[in-house]
């Protein structure tokens, strides 16, 4: 694996710390809004695991397993939409175990790729190119984004 591939895996991984260190922070923390009608922290959280969930089951995992990738263009909104009331249906300690084992699990089975599937060029269920370090840098910045959002109201 390259050093650019470990880093930004180390990169990646920093969202399980950083989900776990709002663990302890208060019901009333996961429930409020980073600005007046936007999101919640608990929203935003459960927004980031769902796509983890997706991007490990129709890619990551799929590539892993020898087998194609079935991931498709989804309607980013409604995707968003729907994690906002998955949000309402778990606890935040069931969220917080359901982020660090996606991400996990992504991360487990980037590590044991060789490198030539970690640069190869995938097509997606639509034809588009799938690239497991491009993966990884999106959501990175994705992750920083929020994180500074979250950190902000710390």
């Amino acid at each position: 694996m390259s050093n650019e591939v470990k880093e930004l895996l180390i990169t990646f991984e920093e969202w399980i710390q950083f989900v776990q260190s709002l663990q302890d922070q208060s019901e009333e923390f996961w429930h409020s809004s980073i600005e007046a009608g936007k999101w919640t922290i608990k929203d935003i959280v459960c927004h980031i695991m769902l796509w983890d969930k997706f991007f490990y089951e129709e890619a990551i995992h799929k590539i892993a397993s020898g087998k194609s990738i079935t991931l498709k263009h989804t309607d980013y909104d409604e995707f968003n939409n729907k994690a906002v009331v998955y949000a309402k249906t778990i606890t935040i300690s069931e969220l917080v175990g359901e982020t660090v084992s996606y991400r996990e699990k992504i991360s487990s089975s980037i590590r044991v790729m060789p490198e030539e599937i970690i640069n190869q060029n995938f097509k997606d269920g639509d034809g588009n190119d799938f690239n497991v370090t491009q993966y990884l840098k999106d959501f990175i910045w994705h992750d920083q984004h929020h994180m500074n959002q979250i950190t902000s109201l710390r």
